[in-house]
């Protein structure tokens, strides 16, 4: 079978399955099967498609209906692997099956990974998984396909607020998912005279993950809070060069440098190939390269 090669900007014609890296890179899902870590992305994904469907208990929480038949479809296997790779998910706390009896599927709560304990903790009879609860499980859904750029004029000095006294362990939780999958150690090795900025760019990010308000100002529009933190939760160490490179590029006075780097981070997974396939073209015109 001869595949072609991708030329340009290609892969964007492709539909995508989000598996979190912390379940690669985190040594506490270090033995967690690759087919169990797969079958995670594939509930991460009917998550949206629940909030569609108002799947949502009286508590407020999302679940998913995904039967075992529907599993051996997607991973194109048996009824023993597809329930062992449910029970294997479940024995990290990462779902908690619900029976629901008279012949109706299983209802599955997809639980956050973000807040995970420390040692995984198999399920008991009642469901007690080894996940610390926050308020909030929006963190993975899907944001809109149109996204405003950059607004460096905005006025509101207080875009969003962190809980105010409440969730410490939570915002603590994240700082550390942060610094980890950011890798900001390295990245303050690597940009030695940015360290100040990286610490306020990282207390950003914890702000409006942390965000009470069910939403959050972007370049002068008020996006739905839970889109915001889909998309900051998207971050990699490469992003957060981008924004660094991009206060560095700017020449025009910025009123609100708070409200800047947010609305930064939040275009910069949109926008990062972009501006560097413009520097390339600019050094080739000026023959820099």
């Amino acid at each position: 079978m001869d595949f072609g090669y991708f030329h340009e900007e290609e892969s964007e014609q492709f539909a995508f399955y989000r598996i979190p890296q912390i379940l690669f890179k985190d040594e506490k899902f270090a033995k967690l099967s690759t087919d169990a870590k797969v079958l995670y992305g594939l509930f991460l994904n009917r998550v949206s498609l629940s909030k569609k469907n108002h799947w949502i208990d009286e508590q407020g929480r999302v679940y998913v209906y995904y039967t075992l038949e529907n599993i051996q479809e997607d991973l194109h296997c048996a009824s023993q692997k597809a329930m062992k790779l449910l029970k294997e998910l479940e024995s990290y706390g990462l779902i908690e099956r619900v029976k629901q009896g008279l012949c109706k599927p299983d209802r599955i709560y997809v639980k956050n990974y973000i807040l995970y304990q420390k040692s995984p903790v198999r399920s008991d009879e009642n469901h007690q998984t080894g996940i610390v609860k926050i308020t909030s499980q929006d963190s993975w859904k899907s944001p809109p396909n149109n996204i405003k750029n950059n607004n460096t004029e905005c006025s509101n000095t207080n875009p969003f607020l962190s809980e105010d006294g409440k969730g410490t362990d939570t915002r603590a939780e994240y700082r550390d998912y942060f610094i980890r999958t950011l890798n900001l150690d390295i990245l303050k090795e690597r940009n030695p005279y940015d360290d100040g900025q990286i610490d306020e760019i990282l207390e950003i990010l914890l702000d409006a993950v942390c965000s009470n308000r069910k939403q959050i100002r972007i370049a002068g529009d008020d996006k739905p809070a839970q889109v915001v933190k889909s998309q900051l939760m998207k971050l990699d160490s490469s992003h957060i060069e981008f924004v660094l490179d991009c206060m560095k590029q700017n020449t025009t006075q910025i009123r609100n440098v708070k409200q800047y780097i947010l609305a930064a981070l939040y275009n910069a997974p949109l926008t990062i190939n972009n501006y560097y396939q413009s520097l390339v073209q600019h050094d080739m015109a000026t023959g820099k390269i």
